[in-house]
């Protein structure tokens, strides 16, 4: 497991560079970026799984008071990080995808 799943959210993180948010991505498997948020798409099997893929994102965010953008329907749900204070990628964006991802595992 990545380190950054142990890692907990701060408020006020600063933004990162892109040097360091490309260094950070390549630690996630299968999340992507335009510089402004990271995201996942998730494929599971039915709408029923795509739904408590939602709601476990959503909790993940509540427990870190760092809420994603999440989209989901039949067969897959898309989670994306931003931080919207720091007006691009934190560290904080990276923690909960390694969270995400360690809980989907």
């Amino acid at each position: 497991m990545d380190d950054l799943a142990q890692e907990t959210c701060r408020d006020g993180a600063p933004a990162l560079s892109p040097d360091e948010a490309e260094t950070l991505l390549a630690r996630l498997g299968g999340w992507t970026s335009d510089g402004q948020a990271i995201r996942r798409r998730f494929t599971v099997k039915g709408f029923a799984r795509a739904v408590e893929m939602a709601n476990l994102a959503a909790w993940l965010g509540n427990r870190q008071n760092h809420h994603p953008d999440v989209t989901f329907g039949w067969g897959y749900c898309e989670v994306a990080f931003t931080t919207h204070d720091a007006g691009g990628l934190t560290r904080n964006d990276f923690i909960c995808a390694a969270r995400l991802d360690a809980l989907t595992a």
